[in-house]
């Protein structure tokens, strides 16, 4: 049966610039860049962006496609076409491991956005209109604790609906599921930011504002104006390298995935390229312009600087609804600001969910209705362990590890494979093979040397400032510990069982199973 292909390249390019633009563009970006020096965020953020987010896309890209024509679509069966040795296979797993993690505790989160964006257009938590009663609200919501809701079974419910949709979009493939979802999604995503971005613009006036100091303006300063000094602190640049790598989703094995559906000789290039202007436009522009500086407006700078440092969570599930209950028509807004970031989720998780699929069909012969429904099963599964736990801390114990570390670690990885073991001068023909825009040379350089510094050293502080005390716990509530170990248990068992799936697709040849596609002479790099 002849593999999938994407329909169009506009398909390829709005499915490659969801999976980048997701929650973090608008709760995690504004937060970073307010927590961290304000303007002086964007010197380290753009810094990094450059020597460390455009190659990692490029390298990722390139593998992606180079497996496919080895009809490989997860990132064990790539590194393995690469490097023939018996150990590429099993650096693979680390991609496969960290995209099952993060879908684990991210449908989850973004459950909360379909449910709140339907709490809007039905007034639910209208009433709860202090910072600390919304508090209370969305606790309740998440079984920690007495409030609105008598039982987790509203956020059960639509954890359920949210898996259901993700499954469902999977089960029709690339170009029937993903392909037309992406077309779909990502402008009505694209359209409810600027909208939401035109409204904060328009709020500033007096009718609306009481306190003469409280203003979009101010959000904008708090978010825009540099604190210089803070450019001297290494969390500041460790801080913008965990962005980059967010906003791009990179070293996570989705973009890998999505690649592999490229054709032989089609562009990745200045696709790649394209996807990533898309998700710096939503996060810089959009995502920088909705939630702080509507908070500063309506809450005042002191009390914005202090939900900041609460995270995200702070930001989008209590601040915003209840500037929601303040404002003209605030049950649509608030309709409109969720159901955007339930667009920006989905759009994500469905590419987590992508390579484990492939992985199952392409090594176990699964048909992908059988793919789809047994990955579907098991991450259901795995999510009813944070539903049930998740006020004792493992979301975060597992998005540290699995969505921070790993990344760092994988694509370290994959770029010393790419560079240095698969050969960057094979490397960057396969990356300028068919490519419509003439990448500058200096890239090969940086991808070679700039890139891998640039990780090590990341990598080296990680471990010495958060790596070592968040694996001794040091910070944590002695209540939240045996917790922590068993969201610790789940990590290693999952990866686990992915480490004895790759040594049984492996056992009968020493290699992950593949067949080269039938190419011509063009295609050949």
């Amino acid at each position: 049966m002849a593999r999938e292909n994407w329909n169009s390249r506009i398909g390829l390019i709005l499915a490659m610039a969801g999976n980048a633009v997701g929650l973090g563009n608008f709760l995690r970006f504004p937060v970073q860049a307010a927590q961290n020096g304000g303007g002086a965020f964007m010197i380290p953020y753009f810094t990094a962006f450059v020597l460390l987010a455009i190659p990692l896309m490029w390298v990722e890209w390139s593998i992606g496609r180079y497996g496919g024509k080895y009809n490989h679509g997860s990132l064990p069966g790539m590194l393995e076409t690469m490097w023939d040795h018996p150990i590429s296979k099993y650096l693979g797993v680390i991609g496969l491991f960290i995209s099952t993690i993060i879908i684990i505790y991210y449908t989850y989160i973004e459950s909360w956005t379909l449910g709140f964006s339907f709490f809007s257009l039905t007034k639910e938590y209208f009433g709860s209109d202090t910072f600390d009663s919304m508090s209370s609200f969305l606790g309740s919501y998440q079984g920690k604790g007495e409030g609105h809701f008598a039982s987790i079974l509203p956020a059960y419910i639509f954890l359920l609906i949210t898996m259901a949709m993700n499954f469902w979009v999977l089960s029709k493939g690339i170009s029937k599921g993903i392909e037309i979802f992406a077309k779909i999604a990502l402008p009505a995503l694209l359209f409810f930011g600027i909208v939401l971005a035109i409204w904060v613009f328009t709020v500033g006036t007096p009718d609306l504002i009481k306190h003469p100091d409280w203003s979009v303006a101010k959000g904008f300063a708090f978010i825009w104006n540099p604190d210089f000094e803070s450019l001297s602190q290494s969390k500041i640049w460790l801080a913008a390298a965990g962005q980059v790598f967010f906003t791009l989703s990179v070293g996570m094995g989705t973009l890998h995935a999505y690649a592999s559906y490229v054709k032989g000789n089609d562009d990745i290039a200045l696709s790649g390229l394209t996807t990533a202007s898309l998700n710096e436009f939503t996060e810089v522009i959009l995502g920088a312009s909705i939630a702080i500086p509507i908070a500063v407006a309506f809450f005042g700078l002191n009390q914005t600087q202090e939900i900041a440092a609460g995270g995200a969570y702070d930001l989008g599930f209590v601040s915003m609804p209840v500037i929601f209950q303040q404002i003209p028509m605030g049950s649509y807004i608030g309709f409109m600001w969720f159901f955007l970031l339930f667009f920006a989720g989905i759009t994500s998780s469905v590419a987590m969910a992508q390579p484990l699929i492939s992985f199952l069909k392409e090594q176990f012969g699964f048909t992908h209705k059988k793919a789809t429904a047994v990955i579907g099963l098991s991450i259901f599964m795995c999510v009813n362990f944070i539903v049930v736990f998740y006020e004792y801390g493992v979301l975060g114990e597992m998005d540290y590890w699995a969505g921070t570390f790993s990344l760092v670690v994988l694509a370290l990885l994959e770029v010393i494979v790419f560079a240095w073991i698969f050969g960057m001068d094979k490397g960057w023909r396969e990356l300028n093979a068919g490519s419509d825009i003439k990448i500058p040379l200096v890239f090969k350089f940086i991808i070679k040397f700039i890139t891998p510094i640039y990780l090590i050293v990341i990598l080296v502080f990680w471990i010495k400032q958060e790596a070592i005390p968040t694996l001794m716990m040091d910070s944590v509530e002695p209540e939240q510990v045996p917790y922590r170990w068993l969201a610790r248990g789940l990590m290693v068992t999952v990866l686990g069982i992915l480490l004895l799936m790759i040594k049984k697709a492996s056992s009968k040849t020493g290699r992950l199973k593949f067949k080269m596609r039938e190419q011509s002479g063009e295609d050949d790099v």
